[in-house]
């Protein structure tokens, strides 16, 4: 498939298929490689044609697969240095990593990749664009403020995906502890239905083809709401916006 597609997005597990002729890389790693290899096939993609895993954060969401994926098949697993730490203290031992610097573009592949700083309660979170062909892609989730940094950096983007996690009533009204609910509303948290929208209003522009709202909260949000609250924001606007889904592939996108 040249494209990408969300395989998982949630906090059960995070991973993206990214893939053009020549380079077909992961975003994330947050489910089990037999899942992956199940959800890539689904798309008419074999695990074994992966080149690279992109890791945003070291949370068990994200990183689970590294296991099997990166230590028994030995698929490299680009990350920074911090991230790249808290993996090894995750897994014990250390996949074949490349490491990347956070601000600094590089390239893979046919691919030019440039991870930057999110606000997130991690080591060293970073999010993704990734360019090729003319086309930008922005990968954006597990943030819980939306920095100038972070707006800059996801103009101009032909699609999108990014958090919106939750609905601060249903946060408040959960029967979670207070130190979760503190820490989801928080700016090293996640973003709500409201923050992501006013993030797309800031960063709308013509071009923007497709968005896919992420890493939605099972208890703290619908996609129902989530979609019907983006898209009253964005009344008039002609855009596709779709869920990215916990529990099954989402709706894939082609180049």
């Amino acid at each position: 498939m040249i494209g990408f597609c969300p395989l998982a997005s949630g906090s059960k597990g995070n991973c993206i298929y990214f893939g053009t002729q020549n380079t077909k890389i992961l975003i994330d790693a947050g489910i089990s490689a037999k899942v992956i290899k199940e959800r890539l096939a689904s798309i008419g993609v074999d695990l074994k044609d992966i080149d690279a895993i992109l890791i945003t954060h070291e949370h068990t969401d994200h990183i689970r697969g590294l296991q099997t994926l990166g230590l028994k098949m030995g698929i490299p697993v680009f990350a920074n240095s911090e991230t790249a730490k808290g993996i090894y203290a995750a897994l014990n031992e250390a996949p074949k990593f490349k490491i990347f610097s956070t601000g600094e573009t590089f390239e893979f592949g046919d691919l030019e990749i440039h991870p930057f700083s999110i606000q997130h309660d991690t080591l060293d979170p970073v999010a993704f664009t990734i360019k090729t062909g003319g086309i930008k892609v922005g990968f954006c989730a597990d943030i819980g403020f939306a920095t100038t940094l972070v707006k800059n950096q996801l103009q101009e983007c032909d699609y999108l995906y990014v958090e919106a996690n939750h609905q601060p009533s249903m946060v408040h009204a959960s029967a979670r502890p207070m130190v979760y609910k503190q820490r989801v509303l928080s700016r090293q948290g996640h973003l709500s239905n409201e923050d992501c929208a006013e993030l797309i209003l800031h960063i709308l522009h013509p071009k923007l083809k497709h968005i896919h709202l992420a890493h939605l909260s099972s208890e703290c949000n619908s996609p129902e709401l989530a979609l019907q609250i983006v898209q009253s924001k964005l009344q008039g606007v002609e855009v596709k916006i779709s869920i990215a889904y916990q529990e099954k592939p989402s709706e894939p996108i082609y180049f």
